[in-house]
């Protein structure tokens, strides 16, 4: 059980959720306009790249999850071997791009979100119901459940390292906020929501990882096929295996489902600024008769299939698909960071724009959230203690090279070689 790290979890979520909503009802336009208003343009470019930039990493994480969860339809045994995850990441990400390419995706996001209930929130409970079953008919848990396991044992830094994986999961609210000025009395309703949605997600994250830990030991965890591996260990012990390629399908097709929804979204958001500011060369500007930025994508496949090769470089999958986590997460906190110091600063420099929400203690979340934020970057660059055998230097250079060469460095190329030719005629007349 990890109390302190859910503790932790709450002072990044909440303050991101209530500080976007205050954005969002004061200014349209996402992170590059309230980071623009709030610092400036080159920052608003940063923020809105970062966003882009760490779905670079992530499909390649989300996807790691799939492949693993998809052996279990076959052979399991393929769950933890890299070559296997890496093929399936590059074939199932092509066949997105070529989707997304093609604009055929809208059917299939109306089948994601049909599907989100029977492949992701069935199979939660059914997880939660199996353990809670399992644990009833005398079995001992894998986990220790007694108080004095109800803190973790502190290790030094590299215990805490963990809690890094579940900032990525807790981040994104800024994408609700945006339907802030929809509500009758925002004030009001938005806080009882999020507070409501808080502490529903904290349910999903929190109860099937317990039913995890009552049947597989922590140290034979597999990052990626963990929920696969709970769910073969409880259905083998009711005699009900016939059911684990099912579950594993219903899975694999909520996330790769998940994967296509957000694949063009992302690039679309972040051509629409290029073209309107000139951030962006015209090769990575073209669209094609879908209205879909290909090139963008096409590059973004490219780097992808690289990243992939680490599954089948690094000798362990779930040792892989923690650095691409850890990537994902600090590419996307600074997105994050900017976000609270921008908010600080537009509350003081344009108190008179009306905000359909005003969030209490604006100052105080700012702080809150802009430190958490930061330790959990500086904490992602601490090599966890779960992953003992490697070279210390070579992790950390690692992560350090994926968040500037894919988080920082193009930004700040691209302003750098910015030219007056690269701003759209288009755009140039809308505005």
């Amino acid at each position: 059980m990890r109390v302190p790290v859910h503790r932790a979890r709450i002072i990044f979520l909440l303050p991101q959720a209530l500080v976007a909503a205050e954005l969002a009802s004061g200014w349209s336009g996402g992170v590059f306009r309230w980071v623009s208003e709030g610092l400036s343009a080159k920052w608003g470019l940063l923020a809105v790249w970062c966003q882009f930039a760490m779905t670079i990493f992530y499909y390649p994480t989300l996807l790691g999850f799939v492949a693993s969860t998809l052996a279990y339809v076959f052979n399991p045994d393929l769950a933890d071997n890299g070559v296997y995850t890496g093929i399936v990441i590059v074939l199932v990400f092509w066949s997105g791009v070529f989707l997304s390419a093609r604009g055929g995706t809208g059917g299939i996001a109306k089948l994601a979100s049909s599907g989100l209930l029977i492949g992701t929130l069935v199979p939660g409970i059914v997880l939660v119901v199996l353990g809670i079953v399992y644990l009833l008919q005398g079995e001992s848990s894998a986990a220790p459940m007694d108080a004095d396991h109800v803190i973790p044992q502190w290790t030094g830094i590299a215990s805490l390292v963990l809690i890094v994986n579940n900032f990525l999961s807790y981040s994104g609210m800024e994408m609700n906020s945006v339907h802030v000025g929809s509500l009758r009395n925002p004030s009001a309703e938005f806080p009882r929501a999020m507070f409501f949605a808080v502490g529903v997600v904290l349910l999903i994250f929190i109860l099937p990882a317990l039913a995890i830990s009552w049947v597989i030991p922590a140290e034979e965890l597999s990052l990626t096929a963990g929920v696969m591996q709970a769910f073969d260990a409880f259905f083998a012990y009711f005699d009900l295996q016939i059911l684990v390629p099912i579950v594993a399908v219903a899975l694999v097709c909520a996330s790769a489902g998940g994967m296509l929804t957000w694949l063009a979204g992302p690039s679309k958001g972040l051509l629409l600024i290029a073209r309107r500011e000139g951030y962006l060369p015209p090769f990575f500007q073209q669209q094609n008769e879908n209205e879909v930025a290909v090139n963008i994508l096409v590059v973004q496949g490219a780097v992808t299939t690289v990243i992939a090769l680490l599954y089948a470089l690094v000798p362990s999958v779930s040792s892989a698909y923690w650095i691409l986590s850890v990537m994902t997460t600090q590419v996307y906190l600074i997105v994050y960071l900017l976000m609270f110091v921008a908010a600080m600063r537009l509350r003081r420099s344009q108190p008179g724009v009306e905000r359909g929400y005003t969030a209490p203690a604006l100052s105080l979340l700012c702080v809150v959230g802009f430190l958490a934020s930061a330790a959990a970057i500086l904490i992602g660059f601490v090599p966890p203690s779960q992953f003992e055998n490697g070279s210390d230097a070579a992790y950390i250079g690692l992560i350090l090279a994926g968040t500037v060469l894919l988080g920082l460095l193009p930004p700040w190329l691209f302003l750098r070689l910015r030219k007056p030719s690269w701003k759209s005629a288009e755009a140039e007349v809308t505005s």
